[in-house]
This record gives structure tokens, sequence and C-alpha cells, in this order.
């Protein structure tokens, strides 16, 4: 039986007048690699691996709401408009982990399209995960919330990212998508 593995999932939100004929997304990065030692995390991520899973409909994911041609088109959108990968291709995050009561916060930066922010994560354990959300304003990092039909469909300025790590004793590397997959 292999290892688990770490999942990263993106959460966007619709917002514009017409916001009825949007759609409150769930993406997950497919190529990242997460590096734990000692009480360091670094993270290193390629926005171009983020892949549409569905459509939200509050708690529960919808596979089937989409068309292949939306997803390729929205992967398109958020590679070439949102997160200009051809220039930027990839976020790293850097942080120091601290135990709480409740399981753990890290506090760290995030670097995404060549600017820097402070990023906290309370963390906790769920079963054999650790797992932590946070919420990032997009526009601190220079990156304007997708429009289109001049701008009566766009999203918040807010994305959600949702971590699930393996819990794991000492130093760890994983590696996602990135050729063999694998945990070290």
């Amino acid at each position: 039986m292999s290892e688990p593995l770490p999942e990263i999932q993106v959460f966007t939100f619709k917002d514009g007048l017409l916001a009825r004929l949007a759609h409150d997304l769930r993406l997950s990065l497919t190529g990242f690699e997460i590096r734990i030692d000692g009480s360091t995390v670094e993270g290193r991520m390629w926005p171009e691996s983020l892949r549409v899973d569905g459509v939200m409909r509050g708690a529960n994911l919808r596979v089937d709401e989409l068309s292949a041609s939306d997803r390729a088109k929205i992967q398109r959108n958020i590679r070439e408009d949102v997160m200009v990968t051809a220039r930027y291709p990839e976020v790293r995050f850097r942080g120091e982990v601290e135990t709480t009561a409740g399981g753990a916060r890290v506090t760290g930066t995030l670097e995404m399209l060549a600017r820097q922010q402070p990023v906290t994560v309370n963390v906790r354990r769920e079963g054999d995960k650790l797992v932590g959300v946070c919420e990032l304003q997009p526009s601190k990092w220079g990156i304007r919330p997708y429009k289109a039909l001049a701008g009566a469909i766009k999203l918040q300025d807010r994305v959600r990212v949702a971590l699930a790590i393996p819990v794991v004793e000492g130093d760890k590397v994983w590696q996602v998508g990135l050729g063999a997959t694998a945990a070290t």
C-alpha cells in the first residue's frame, strides 16, 4: 500500500451582477513539493498544475456541471490571465510551525507573482492527517479578480486554500505531480 500524499485545494467564489450565471469552483493543485525540516516548512507550487475539480454547490462538489471545454477555458484563464504562469511559473512558501493547544500554527511568507505577503494557517489533526484552511486576498499579490462580460461576472477578491498533509514524525519531503510522485 502506498503512503498517503498531501492534497492542496483552492476554492474560488463568484461575484457581480450576473453571479447566478457563474460558478463557485474547487481546483486541485497537482504539482507541488512540501518539505518539513524540524519546525521549518517550505513549499514550492506550480500554478499551471491547477485542475478544475468541479462546481461547488454549498458544501457539495458537482463534477458534472462543467464541460471539458469549460474546464479547459477556466484552466487557460488561470494560466494566462490570473497567475501568468509563463512569467511566474512558481509559487513559494516558507514558514515556521508552532505547536498550539488545538494543533499547530504555521506562520510564514507566501511569494506569488514576485510579491511576498505574510500568511498564517491554523492546523488541526483529523485522523492520520493535518488539515488547515486559510483565506487569501489575491490583490495583495497584484492579482486582479477575474472578470467577464465587462465585470458583470467576476470572482471575489478572496480564495480559500485547504491543505491536508499526512501526519509524520521527523523530517519529510513530498513531491506530487513532478514526473514520479514520491514521498521521502
